[in-house]
C-alpha cells in the first residue's frame, strides 16, 4: 500500500502540514503502507524554488523521512514526483482520455466571463488554482475551439452519483458534472490543474491511500470518476482529516505567519513543541504540550477506521 505526502511550494511550512504529516505518517505506519514524497508545484505563477528547498529542509528537521522519493532525489534534479518535471505524464493523460472516448476540448472562458454567465459567485463546484469553486456551464463545449495560448483544456465528465467510503468520515455521495461542470484539465495560462494532476499522479506513482484535510472531501468524486475515465481499475481510498482551526473558525494557511515553521525554528521554538501543537490541534492530545513524533505518529494512526 502507498499513501503521499505532497505539499505545494508555494510558501513556507506551517502548522497545517505539520497536522497532515501527522495523519499520513501515522495511517501509514498502522497500515504498513508507504509514504511517497511529492512536490505538487503545478501552479507556475504561485510556486518558488526558494519554497521547496525550504520545505525539504523542514521536513528533514523535524523527521517526516518519506518511502519513496527521499529528500535528495529533488535535490539533484528532475524527478516525476516534483509535477513540474511531470508534463509529458499529463500529456499522455489526455491522449488517453481521447482514446477512451471521451471529449476534450479548448476553453477561452475567464472566470469572469463564467461567473456573468453562472450569476452565483457562490456556485459550488470546481477547485480551481485560485482557492474558490465554480462550476462550469459548458459553454465552450462545442465552439471547436482550438488549444492555444490563452486558452484551457476540459473534458466533459459523465453523469450520475459518485459513493465511496471516507476511512474517517463513512459514507458519501457527490455528484460530479452537476456540483463542477466540465472539468478543466490545464488553465489558460498554461498549468495543469489539481484536479487533474493529482489523479495522473496517484494513478501513475501506484497511490493507493489518499490521506488529506476536509476541505478536499468535495474533490473526490470528481477524482474517482476522472480516475476511471483514465483507465484506473480499482480507485484509491480516501481518508479526510479535520483541518487546524484560529480561534474564529478559519482554517490556518499559508498567509499566518505565526503559524509558518521557519519564523518559529528562529525564536527557538522545538520539533516537539511543533509536534504537541499540531496533535492538539487535530484532537489526538487533550493539552498543547511538547510530544516526541513517534509518539504523535502513533497517536494519529488510530484517525482511520
Amino acid at each position: 500500500m502507498r499513501t503521499r505526502f505532497a505539499p505545494a511550494p508555494t510558501g513556507y511550512l506551517h502548522l497545517g502540514h505539520i497536522a497532515n504529516a501527522l495523519v499520513v505518517w501515522g495511517v501509514a505506519r498502522a497500515r504498513g503502507a508507504d509514504v511517497v514524497l511529492r512536490i505538487e508545484d503545478h501552479d507556475r505563477q504561485r510556486c518558488r524554488p526558494e519554497y521547496e528547498a525550504a520545505l525539504l529542509e523542514d521536513l528533514e528537521w523535524l523527521g517526516f523521512v518519506p518511502d519513496v522519493a527521499p529528500f535528495d532525489e529533488f535535490r539533484r534534479g528532475p524527478t516525476p514526483y516534483r509535477q513540474s518535471d511531470n508534463g509529458p505524464a499529463y500529456k499522455a493523460g489526455v491522449v488517453t482520455l481521447r482514446d477512451h472516448g471521451h471529449h476534450v476540448y479548448a476553453c477561452d472562458c475567464s472566470r469572469q466571463q463564467i461567473l456573468a454567465r453562472v450569476g452565483d459567485p457562490a456556485a459550488r463546484g470546481e477547485r480551481g488554482d485560485t482557492g474558490s469553486d465554480l462550476r462550469y456551464d459548458g459553454f465552450c463545449r462545442e465552439r471547436g475551439l482550438l488549444h492555444g495560448p490563452g486558452r484551457g483544456l476540459r473534458v466533459v465528465l459523465p453523469g450520475g452519483v459518485e459513493r465511496f467510503d471516507d476511512l474517517r468520515l463513512g459514507h458519501q455521495s457527490q455528484e460530479p458534472l452537476a456540483e463542477c461542470g466540465d472539468l478543466l484539465l490545464r488553465d489558460r495560462l498554461g498549468n495543469w490543474t489539481y484536479q487533474f494532476a493529482v489523479v495522473v499522479d496517484d494513478q501513475g506513482q501506484g497511490i493507493d491511500l489518499v490521506i488529506r484535510g476536509e476541505d478536499l472531501l468535495d474533490s473526490t468524486g470528481r477524482q474517482l470518476a476522472l480516475a476511471r475515465m483514465l483507465g484506473r481499475p480499482t480507485p484509491p481510498r480516501f481518508l479526510h482529516h479535520a483541518l487546524l482551526r484560529k480561534p474564529d473558525g478559519a482554517k490556518l494557511s499559508k498567509a499566518d505567519g505565526d503559524t509558518g515553521i521557519r519564523d518559529l525554528r528562529a525564536r527557538g521554538v522545538t520539533r516537539e513543541d511543533f509536534v504537541g501543537r499540531a496533535a492538539w490541534g487535530l484532537g489526538l492530545i487533550p493539552a498543547v504540550r511538547p510530544l516526541p513524533l513517534e509518539e504523535a505518529v502513533a497517536l494519529a494512526g488510530r484517525l482511520a477506521r
